[in-house]
């Protein structure tokens, strides 16, 4: 069995189905859901006040992307899972499936089960092109049906539970949230796709998304020695995961991020009161995905302006640059340990 299972390409693990399955699961995420967001905000706020045929165009090509969150979500997982051709085009059916009954959470279980099962019988018979769509479909519509909805209800009750905490407790909550959604960032498990799974919305999104950023911005600031101006683009606008060879070879480099987040979550959910979408609150600012949705949550004001500058970008980067000094100071960090590797 162990031989067959490999042969297939199946690898049941918790790196398989969680860490990797996942991180594809954002990649649909942005391609659709995501960029589908970003694109209405950008033709609503910015494009229709001074074009309008031009931001109504932007508005229905996002609506377009956001609808076809689920179809993208079984594909990128089916891909990322390594399947075959006619289960990787199956897929599309599984996640539709699953987004429909259960939102992106039923996407990915439709389309994690449907791949699996459909690499079973990938190639086995001599009626492959009706066997493998047919049982790839069929076992993700039925995932989609009996297991989607209530493991889906189930993390979303627990995202309701992370928002209704955060309202009731806001500076502890506000620690916890920013600190564990920007490890999660930093960490290979996607913030992006935990924050859609859960839901989240409102002060908790907030400080998840100032979490993100902490780590983003701050590896950014904290590294700019060793990585310059490219350092900061690639660490401040892509990902802090380029930090993670460095973090295993020392981890005290995580401290002054995940400090910052700790210190700012909570002047983000009692002091500004931040919101937020789940599109922002898993993505910091990667791509200024974080600091576009706070503004399509909240509004074009000033406030909103000085809550995203001050909290997504310049605290977390100013907060983490001393803790990292400090550090540096002290022996914990020593020069080089933050460089990260020139492609």
């Amino acid at each position: 069995m162990k031989a067959f299972l490999q042969r297939k390409g199946i690898e049941p693990s918790f790196h398989q189905y969680v860490v990797k399955a996942l991180s594809f699961m954002a990649l649909g995420l942005f391609s659709s859901l995501i960029i589908g967001l970003i694109m209405e905000t950008v033709g609503e706020q910015l494009v229709s006040p001074f074009y309008e045929p031009a931001g109504e165009a932007l508005i229905s090509m996002g609506q377009l992307a956001m609808d076809l969150s689920g179809p993208a979500i079984g594909i990128a997982v089916a891909y990322g899972l390594g399947a075959p051709r006619l289960v990787l085009f199956s897929a599309l059916v599984s996640g539709a499936a699953g987004g429909e009954l259960a939102g992106p959470a039923g996407s990915f279980l439709a389309a994690l089960l449907s791949t699996e099962i459909g690499k079973l019988v990938s190639q086995e018979t001599k009626l492959d092109i009706i066997v493998t769509p047919f049982v790839t479909i069929a076992s993700g519509w039925t995932a989609a049906m009996l297991v989607g909805p209530p493991i889906g209800e189930g993390i979303r009750q627990f995202g309701i539970f992370i928002m209704w905490a955060t309202e009731q407790q806001p500076f502890i909550m506000g620690v916890l949230v920013a600190v564990l959604m920007g490890l999660a960032l930093t960490a290979p498990i996607s913030s992006a796709a935990i924050a859609f799974m859960l839901e989240l919305e409102g002060v908790a999104a907030g400080a998840a998304t100032v979490g993100c950023a902490a780590q983003m911005m701050g590896f950014a600031a904290s590294s700019y020695r060793e990585n310059g101006v490219s350092g900061v683009i690639a660490l401040g606008l892509g990902t802090s995961m380029l930090q993670i060879a460095n973090i295993a070879k020392n981890p005290r480099i995580l401290l002054p991020p995940t400090l910052a987040a700790a210190v700012i979550g909570p002047l983000t959910t009692v002091v500004f009161v931040m919101e937020n979408n789940p599109a922002g609150a898993g993505m910091g600012t990667s791509g200024l995905v974080g600091p576009i949705m706070t503004i399509r949550t909240m509004g074009t004001e000033q406030f909103v302006w000085f809550g995203i500058i001050s909290l997504q970008i310049v605290g977390p980067a100013l907060v983490s640059l001393l803790f990292s000094e400090w550090f540096r100071k002290i022996g914990w960090i020593r020069p080089g340990d933050m460089a990260i590797e020139k492609s």
